[in-house]
């Protein structure tokens, strides 16, 4: 039987261990889709490769520092972003508020999570960032 539903606010003040059929999607190698908010307030939608830890309650995407998304947690760090992640029938959002980090330890954490789940790191570009999603919010069809 599958699960679909909103966790509800006693579960989502920061996401934590999540279903088994959420955990199952998350772990498979696919890409989401990453909703920020532009300076003028229209979304920006980006493909992106991502990892969730179900201990922290945080998503983690890798990035640039020149990068729109980074650009755009940065200039609205009080705004919620979105992941979106859609697998045939089944589908999830997570949903939270995000912050960029340069910090090595943060930045490694990141990577170890990307290389588990997509079994290579990310692309050793100048300006490496980790963008870290707080989740409060997750959606789906699982």
């Amino acid at each position: 039987m599958r699960d679909s539903r909103q966790l509800d606010a006693q579960e989502t003040q920061r996401a934590r261990h999540l279903p088994p059929g959420a955990e199952r999607l998350l772990a498979a190698p696919h890409v989401g889709v990453l909703t920020t908010l532009r300076p003028d307030g229209s979304a920006h939608l980006a493909p992106v490769r991502f990892s969730w830890d179900d201990e922290s309650g945080l998503v983690r995407v890798m990035t640039t520092d020149s990068r729109a998304k980074t650009r755009n947690v940065l200039a609205n760090p009080d705004r919620p972003v979105a992941i979106c992640q859609a697998v045939q029938f089944h589908w999830i959002t997570l949903e939270g508020i995000a912050t960029v980090s340069k910090d090595p330890e943060h930045v490694a954490e990141g990577v170890r999570r990307y290389a588990q789940r997509y079994t290579a790191p990310p692309p050793n570009l100048p300006g490496l960032v980790v963008i870290e999603i707080a989740v409060n919010r997750v959606m789906g069809l699982w």
